[in-house]
């Protein structure tokens, strides 16, 4: 895997496009959603349609962040594991052979 940064900078490599397709219980539930959007977003009109919209991208904004913080800290956690494993030489015991 040469040059991942290079890659990854040059948008050749997305977290974010994964499959549900492994997950049946997931799957169906993503269906759920949808089927009950287009079906509220047909039948309600007014001031109704308008606060379900409103809702409805409200959390698409909430949930984005959301994806966006978890993404950020797993992303740290994996950089302060390579830290700890290749840098950090901090450990509770001294070596008693090396002095």
């Amino acid at each position: 895997m040469g040059k991942f940064i290079e890659e990854f900078y040059y948008d050749n490599i997305d977290p974010q496009s994964r499959s549900t397709k492994q997950n049946k219980a997931v799957q169906k539930q993503m269906e759920v959603l949808m089927l009950n959007e287009y079906f509220l977003t047909e039948r309600l009109s007014g001031e109704n349609k308008k606060k379900f919209l409103d809702f409805v991208n409200a959390w698409s904004v909430v949930n984005g962040e959301s994806n966006l913080d978890s993404f950020m800290i797993g992303f740290r956690l994996g950089a302060n594991f390579t830290y700890d494993t290749f840098v950090a030489t901090d450990t509770p015991f001294q070596d008693l052979l090396k002095e």
